[in-house]
């Protein structure tokens, strides 16, 4: 099948990509490369897609672009799409929430309009465990209320999940939702929390702790996401939503233990208050991902993180 993958030259699309490719299928790979973080980092990524021989064309473009999206789907036929193309981050949307809103929103908007009018009918979609909120109900399951964003991000991802419904419901679209809890493995964006503590660490440089270490997140390796990803795209749902996690947690203290056990250097930590748009734990409940997609995901974080920190040094020898 001929696959797009929005995103594809970033963390999770970058993965999803390959294992396209390796399935058989024919990629193309939609990234505006921005420089949120380092856009070597995606050059060096699409190079190691590129040196599989492969079928996979790199299109570079912008979501925002209407004229642009219209354009990629004018050349290829596509069978199916994985939307993961976004701007990401709680804190970030913070600084730029009309930024977030544009690319999120709009963009997701631009790649349903585009696959609407060109007959595609199947579209995955990523959103976030952000859209709980401050959920006092643990874990969080697809059947709870979702009104009560606390962050630029989690809102526009809650847009798009009711854009995905309506292009469900008018248009007749298969769309899967996927809320995707704290992903992490190689590639892991270099601002995100486990590579982030682990280049300080690494380094003997403190890293900053936003409270007393008990927030909890539900983290989810990259290959056990890869497994409900493919999973939603060898089946028909209408419109469904999933959560994508590990369904455990651990805390901030344990994960910067785990960090300090892998690198076998001890962290210097930077206490700093609490910040906006932050919650106090992600959970997921994965019931309906397992009876519905098959998905069992196997890496729980004491066996992830040291293969993150392996990974993370192996890169730096190569860089």
């Amino acid at each position: 099948m001929n696959f797009l993958v929005t995103g594809g030259a970033g963390f999770i699309g970058s993965h999803v990509c390959e294992r396209l490719l390796r399935d058989g299928h024919r990629v193309w790979a939609f990234d505006d490369l921005n420089d949120f973080y380092d856009p070597q980092i995606k050059r060096r990524t699409l190079a190691d897609i590129q040196s599989l021989g492969r079928p996979f064309t790199f299109v570079p473009g912008d979501l925002t672009e209407t004229s642009a999206v219209n354009a990629l789907f004018a050349a290829t036929k596509f069978d199916q799409v994985i939307h993961l193309a976004a701007r990401a981050g709680v804190r970030p949307s913070l600084e730029q929430p009309a930024l977030y809103q544009r690319v999120n929103v709009e963009g997701t908007v631009n790649i349903l309009e585009a696959a609407r009018k060109t007959g595609c009918k199947k579209i995955t979609i990523a959103s976030s465990s952000s859209v709980y909120g401050v959920n006092a109900k643990v874990p969080f399951s697809e059947s709870d209320p979702i009104f009560s964003a606390v962050s630029p991000y989690a809102a526009s991802k809650l847009a798009c999940e009711a854009l995905g419904h309506v292009y469900h419901h008018i248009y007749g679209m298969d769309v899967a939702m996927l809320r995707f809890f704290t992903v992490y493995g190689p590639r892991q964006r270099p601002d995100l929390a486990i590579h982030k503590f682990t280049k300080l660490i690494d380094a003997g440089q403190p890293i900053p702790v936003f409270g007393d270490g008990s927030t909890a997140r539900d983290h989810t390796f990259i290959t056990d996401i890869l497994e409900g990803i493919l999973a939603c795209t060898r089946q028909e749902f209408g419109f469904e939503v999933f959560n994508l996690g590990e369904s455990q947690t651990v805390k901030l203290s344990e994960l910067i233990a785990l960090i300090e056990s892998a690198l076998g250097k001890k962290a210097v930590i930077d206490r700093q208050p609490l910040q906006p748009g932050d919650v106090p734990i992600t959970y997921a409940d994965i019931s309906k991902a397992k009876k519905m997609l098959g998905y069992n995901p196997q890496v729980k974080a004491a066996k992830g993180i040291p293969l993150f920190v392996e990974w993370y040094r192996n890169s730096r020898k190569t860089v």
